[in-house]
């Protein structure tokens, strides 16, 4: 089988040499007296140094009021280090280094830096202290490959080739190549690094000592299997430079050979294995080193590789992959959640989680849930309980969402709990104050925030359980449940919960006494009506028939009072919700209204028709007080556009239509946790949902249980009232036609309909006015001003409509009220 390779481009891009795209800074200015004299002679350093020193003073004033600019931060490293501060640089990169994790190159600039001002072995701890920080924080070759010379060209025992020297010199090698001795890229350099260093051994041992000598061979031997069994790139070399080493050593006689004669089977076997799965890799590899593309697409090539290495079920393989994409993307939220949650998944335990916590959240401190995983990672791993705090304590002081605090405060208390109730052998038993100072701390913060809250209501029960079960306290379980309604004593549930403990207690005379301080109170929605029947089941179940009956007389008259008011609030809403419908149809009107009369020849004949005559005289252009007169239309020779008369029926009748059916339903009885969604989900089935207006108090805001639901027409709003009385949430809906009132809308549309037949009709309407008023007399004369209220004719029992009518008899005179009431008690 051959090996598959990384095409060149990507070979130079998964290079470490480059500081992982960091430019690097410029190294130390030299320290010779005579050097820095000669410098300060020139005026143009002089103007860079006084710029630089301004550039630090602002700086230096930036980091003062705002700690967390992590561009500051760099930019003020990178001055002090060309200006070469030593003891104001070190200040600067621990600040920094408190705050956020560094990058592999400014670790190997610090460790560098040091390390050219003392070369003495006093100095050795501090720099190798650095290096092991570094590379701590994030998966680099360079960094290490950088850490293990430092450690063979400055550790003395280790210059020595000592015993304790060589020891002390495998260990970081072999730390390493745990690391990333899986890089398929760059861990077969880690590899080469350890053969050359235990050559090196193998060629100072003493060629008298064969024993030794031996032992160096098989420990080479071992490395060069080792690494023959892992996939990575120039497999082939790696096996040529074996069978090399091997010829060397008398074993291979034909070294050049491109098959694996001569090795032994299992060795063989192994390359095998490993060849094909570098083979199987290589295409993976090649998409995350490639450079023309964005950071996205190169996460989403991360996460298909992860996908692939977690199917192929190598845990060590999964994490090292995580490693290298954290470094390419060290802020990225869904990749540190999505390695948190694998690592919690495999292995569940030990110091390998709680390090990837902690470096998560530090490279994304604002993500409670990594807090929250991270104080349960440390619960599991049996943490002391001052490490666990103060991990609780830093977390609060980043910057997160009241949500994400309150879910931290209750898993806190929730490890706090396990620890009292079921103390691990060996560990210190706590005290419960530990939990009460928690729920105080939790309670005075979320008191100003989450005021008639659900997640105030859980915080607070919890307490209240835990006092009363943990602590065996009653005392003090009430004391948290009269501060919770100190806080929140418009809220039904908070009432509950206290009325619920005391019932399951059995303290009946408690919670009868709850119910009697609450039930006149006021609550969103349905509360009040909620907490009076609660009541009422209450005695029915608990109390006596005289409870019960005393219950009844102090529960109706509020049920009727909420009743009553109920009625009126639903009442005033229907009629606003008429008179916005009516005023929507009268803007509409106005706006038809609008367009010039001389556009519709139809309307101008009947304004005309309209206008009074008037009288000749004197005062012609006053009319009588006690009479009105109405003129006669007279035909003009000119004939009516035609066209526009249709064109106004077409327009004006259909539109003032549309605005004028307004197929409204009137729900209630919803649930007050129900919104917009909920309902048009609801009515899904039905269609037709044009718009939805749920109500809510003025005071607090919340749902009163009531909605207006808009359907497009009559037909999908008889579909929706029919599902009345059906569920949603848990409570069964109320849902009827939303009807103006009758006179309000026999007006609306008795005045619809004759503006509909005048218009509508056209020219043949105003014929029909003619030809009624020609068969009338010239003058029509009303009868005063309260002549519309004039009774009918009304027709004597027995009498025919049809019976005509004789001289004698002439017209009929309207009754008086005295002669209709005469006539109807006779009859």
């Amino acid at each position: 089988m051959e090996e598959v390779t990384l095409s060149p481009q990507s070979k130079t891009l998964t290079s470490e040499d480059d500081n992982n795209g960091d430019q690097p800074m410029p190294d130390l200015p030299d320290q010779d007296p005579s050097s820095s004299d000669s410098d300060s002679d020139s005026g143009s350093e002089d103007g860079d140094q006084a710029q630089k020193n301004l550039q630090l003073q602002t700086l230096e004033a930036e980091l003062s009021t705002n700690p967390g600019n992590y561009d500051a931060h760099v930019q003020y490293i990178k001055i002090l280090r060309q200006i070469a501060d030593i003891e104001k640089l070190r200040q600067a990169r621990e600040a920094m280094n408190e705050l956020f994790p560094l990058t592999p190159s400014m670790w190997q600039d610090w460790a560098k830096d040091e390390a050219s001002l003392s070369t003495g072995s006093d100095a050795f701890p501090a720099i190798e202290k650095l290096y092991e920080r570094g590379v701590f924080e994030y998966l680099s070759i360079s960094l290490w490959r950088d850490y293990l010379d430092f450690v063979q060209e400055n550790d003395p025992s280790v210059r020595e080739c000592s015993p304790a020297g060589i020891l002390k010199a495998r260990d970081p090698f072999e730390r390493a190549l745990t690391a990333a001795g899986l890089h398929v890229s760059e861990g077969s350099k880690l590899w080469e690094a350890y053969r050359k260093f235990e050559q090196a051994i193998f060629d100072a041992t003493d060629e008298t000592d064969n024993q030794a000598r031996d032992k160096q061979i098989q420990r080479i031997r071992t490395i060069f299997h080792r690494q023959l069994s892992v996939p990575h790139v120039n497999m082939r070399s790696t096996l040529l430079d074996y069978k090399a080493w091997e010829v060397e050593q008398g074993n291979i006689l034909n070294a050049g050979s491109s098959d694996l004669d001569g090795i032994s089977s299992h060795v063989a076997s192994a390359y095998k294995k490993a060849l094909e799965m570098y083979n199987a890799r290589v295409h993976l590899e090649e998409q995350i080193c490639r450079q023309d593309m964005s950071d996205s697409e190169k996460l989403q090539h991360f996460m298909n590789y992860l996908k692939f290495e977690q199917s192929s079920g190598d845990p060590a393989r999964v994490q090292m992959l995580y490693e290298r994409a954290i470094t390419e993307f060290p802020i990225s939220s869904y990749l540190w959640l999505d390695y948190t949650h694998y690592l919690d998944k495999t292995l569940k335990v030990g110091s390998i989680i709680t390090n990837v916590y902690s470096r998560a959240v530090k490279n994304c401190p604002c993500v409670g849930e990594l807090w929250v995983r991270y104080l349960l990672s440390l619960e599991r791993g049996h943490a002391s309980e001052k490490e666990i705090a103060a991990v609780f304590e830093k977390s609060l002081q980043c910057i997160l969402t009241l949500d994400e605090f309150l879910d931290l405060y209750l898993t806190r208390i929730d490890g706090l709990r396990r620890r009292i109730s079921c103390p691990v052998e060996g560990e210190s038993v706590l005290d419960y104050s530990l939990i009460r100072e928690t729920f105080q701390n939790a309670s005075e913060y979320f008191s100003q925030y989450l005021k008639n809250t659900d997640g105030l209501l859980r915080l607070h029960a919890y307490w209240a359980r835990l006092e009363l079960n943990l602590r065996k306290d009653l005392q003090a379980a009430r004391g948290v449940w009269e501060s919770l309604l100190k806080i929140c004593g418009s809220m039904l549930e908070a009432w509950q919960g206290y009325i619920t403990m005391e019932a399951d207690l059995g303290h009946v005379s408690e919670a009868r006494s709850l119910y009697r301080r609450c039930y006149s109170k006021r609550f969103p929605g349905t509360g009040s009506e909620d907490i009076c029947y609660s009541w009422l089941r209450f005695e029915r179940e608990f109390g006596s028939l005289d409870d019960f009956d005393r219950a009844v007389q102090k529960v109706t008259p509020r049920l009727e009072e909420l009743q009553l008011f109920r009625s009126q609030q639903e009442s005033k809403l229907t009629e606003e919700g008429e008179n916005s419908s009516k005023k929507n149809v009268r803007d509409k009107r106005k706006q038809v209204s609008e367009i010039p009369d001389e556009h519709y020849p139809a309307k101008r004949q009947k304004d005309a028709s309209q206008k009074p005559k008037k009288a000749h005289g004197k005062d012609s252009d006053v009319l009588n007080p006690g009479e009105q007169t109405v003129e006669k239309i007279k035909p003009k020779g000119d004939k009516p556009d035609i066209q526009n008369e249709q064109r106004m029926k077409e327009r004006v009748p259909e539109k003032t239509k549309a605005y004028a059916d307004q197929c409204t339903a009137f729900v209630s009885n919803i649930n007050l946790k129900a919104n917009d969604e909920h309902l048009r989900q609801f009515f899904s089935d039905v269609g037709g949902v044009v718009a939805i207006r749920l109500l809510h108090d003025k005071f607090s805001g919340k749902s009163r249980g009531l909605a207006y639901v808009d359907f497009s027409d009559d037909a999908h709003l008889v579909a929706a009232v029919a599902k009345n009385k059906q569920m949603l949430l848990g409570k069964k809906l109320s849902i009827a036609r939303s009807d103006p009132k009758h006179g309000k809308k026999e007006h609306a549309r008795g005045s619809e309909s004759r503006e509909s037949a005048e218009t509508s009709n056209g020219p043949r309407a105003h014929q029909a006015l003619q030809s009624s008023h020609n068969r009338g007399s010239d003058n029509v004369q009303l009868r005063g001003r309260n002549t519309f209220a004039i009774p009918r004719n009304v027709l004597a029992l027995g009498q025919t409509a049809n019976k005509p009518k004789t001289e004698e008899q002439g017209e009929e005179k309207p009754k008086s009220n005295d002669e209709f009431r005469n006539m109807f008690l006779k009859g």
